[in-house]
């Protein structure tokens, strides 16, 4: 290779030049070690003698792209590949009349194909859309896995609040990587809550997949709540997991890391519905209260302010008994890798600070419940007080009615 490289340069060269420098540097994949190797050659064209220099530097450290791109390559074989860089500094002094100024990096076509371009990120998988749904209060996950057992991925512990379906061919799901077999298949999480969570599916095939859980489904909502996120598989990373905005990236995503993240995102949507909901009886307090302000009364009758009480009571105990938002997951119990994606996930999402939001405006409601209930009871009360002074004020008259009639 080296001798290659010295026919090379003396064709491509023509002025004198005082340093050639060339770098040769060989990455091992499996071990992420490479050496660079530099060999220097001084020539001058007022002399005729040359020197060779030879240096070997080894790095046990990941490779990073040390020079960018490198567009000489030699492949060494399958887990090897060598990389060649050329850098020429001119000697010639200023007042010659040809003046090289070259520092740039040189391709030779007896080195290499010089066709592979090695990146940093030549590790990093496509990234995997994950996107969450909530269009129904309940959906039953007994006669979807009826419809659907070939799809169905058997629970890894003792959660039945949702199954996990899968959709194209995978042969293996259970190691790492639950996208590397095959790069088409998609999964989707379904909560018994109406929460329906889709890895890996295309925009335009989200229809398709709602449909069959539709089937299933009640308590259909007028609009439906969706949220999206991202998964990045990177098999190089440093740590288990890295955050970032509006994704999470992992070494490797498997089953129950899709059932970890489908969790959080579950929930999250569907605490988003639950959240507008209350914020809905919250506005509608509010304008009772503006006109109980200009006008001293209100006209909300008995009926109406009961079916707001059931309203708030269903949703504060389906966030906390349906959603399970304070039940940790079984699989981030038993291994602590999955319990840092879910920690992490309930916080960049912001489960705790929703619901206390949630629990504050609950409380909100239920103290306008109270008052309003108060100002009926004592409005009721004062009609049976009313009621009573007729009656006795009739008896009297009555009374007196009999006196007379026997005084005459």
């Amino acid at each position: 290779m080296w001798r290659s490289i010295d026919n090379c340069l003396r064709r491509t060269i023509s002025q004198p030049v005082r340093t050639i420098t060339i770098t040769t540097i060989t990455t091992t994949k499996a071990t992420k070690q490479f050496t660079v190797f530099s060999k220097h050659y001084h020539n001058s064209s007022s002399s005729s003698s040359s020197s060779k220099t030879f240096s070997l530097i080894n790095a046990n450290k990941p490779f990073m792209n040390p020079l960018v791109y490198f567009n000489g390559t030699q492949n060494l074989g399958s887990n090897h590949i060598a990389l060649v860089s050329v850098r020429c500094t001119s000697s010639v002094s200023p007042a010659h009349k040809h003046t090289l100024e070259w520092n740039d990096l040189v391709s030779c076509s007896e080195v290499g194909d010089g066709n592979n371009v090695i990146t940093d990120d030549e590790d990093t998988k496509p990234s995997i859309p994950v996107r969450a749904y909530f269009f129904s209060t309940s959906v039953d996950l007994k006669s979807l896995l009826e419809q659907n057992r070939q799809n169905f991925i058997p629970p890894a512990s003792r959660m039945t609040n949702y199954v996990v379906l899968r959709f194209g061919n995978v042969t293996d799901t259970s190691g790492k990587g639950a996208f590397e077999s095959d790069a088409d298949c998609c999964y989707m999480v379904v909560f018994q809550y109406g929460s329906i969570v889709l890895f890996n599916v295309h925009e335009d095939d989200v229809d398709v997949y709602l449909k069959i859980v539709e089937k299933h489904a009640s308590g259909l909502l007028p609009e439906m709540r969706k949220d999206e996120y991202e998964v990045r598989e990177k098999p190089t990373l440093n740590t288990w997991m890295q955050g970032g905005l509006d994704y999470i990236m992992l070494q490797f995503l498997n089953i129950d890391g899709i059932r970890t993240i489908g969790s959080v995102l579950g929930q999250s949507i569907a605490l988003d519905y639950y959240v507008r909901q209350v914020d809905g009886m919250v506005a509608e307090f509010t304008d009772i209260n503006r006109g109980m302000e200009k006008t001293g009364t209100f006209t909300m009758d008995r009926k109406k302010l009961f079916q707001l009480v059931g309203k708030a009571n269903s949703n504060l105990a389906d966030v906390i008994l349906k959603l399970g938002l304070f039940e940790r997951s079984d699989i981030a119990w038993k291994d602590a890798k999955y319990a840092q994606i879910w920690e992490y996930l309930r916080d960049e999402f912001e489960l705790t600070q929703r619901f206390a939001s949630l629990d504050f405006k609950l409380k909100f409601v239920e103290h306008n419940i109270r008052f309003l209930q108060e100002i009926l009871q004592n409005r009721k009360s004062d009609f049976l007080e009313w009621l009573i002074i007729v009656l006795i004020g009739a008896e009297i008259i009555i009374s007196l009615y009999d006196l007379i009639q026997k005084s005459l």
